[in-house]
């Protein structure tokens, strides 16, 4: 077992993974929802709900978007974030259990969004924005850290 505060880590890593797959899933399983059914309609009653003004920017590009949804483009949406929630949650698993090849994965898939974070802050900095390059970032320096010690121990033992 790696030492305790790696292993605190790890579990952690695990968790923002799992929490990832989650909130995908939720958008699947809310998609799903709108099948055979007016998306129109589902919309401007969630933006009625959520006091948003339909006249406004983003919640006209939302409503737009969803117009052009079918139930074929439905179905790909949600199989995709479901494959997605599926990968995190295999991620997930592997790290909460100290897998070396959930380090590598997560290495390579936090290290995959880094560039498009960069993009984003380049055109429009937030503090979300610059909370997932910090994370992100942290978390593939950490991966890395943990995979480069364990070689460096099977070097020294062997």
């Amino acid at each position: 077992m790696k030492q305790q505060h790696f292993a605190a880590g790890l579990r952690a890593v695990a968790i923002f993974e799992a929490v990832k797959g989650l909130l995908v899933l939720v958008v699947g399983f809310g998609l799903v929802s709108l099948l055979h059914h007016d998306a129109q309609h589902a919309v401007e009653r969630l933006i009625e709900h959520l006091h948003l003004n339909l006249a406004n920017h983003y919640p006209r590009i939302f409503a737009e978007t969803l117009e052009q949804l079918t139930n074929v483009r439905l179905w790909l949406l949600s199989t995709a974030a479901l494959s997605y929630a599926a990968v995190r949650a295999i991620e997930a698993y592997g790290l909460w259990h100290e897998r070396p090849w959930a380090e590598w994965f997560a290495a390579l898939s936090g290290g995959v969004y880094v560039p498009f974070e960069i993009i984003k802050l380049e055109r429009h900095v937030t503090g979300l924005g610059i909370f997932l390059l910090v994370a992100n970032l942290a978390i593939v320096a950490f991966m890395l850290m943990l995979r480069f010690r364990a070689r460096r121990a099977r070097q020294a033992a062997g």
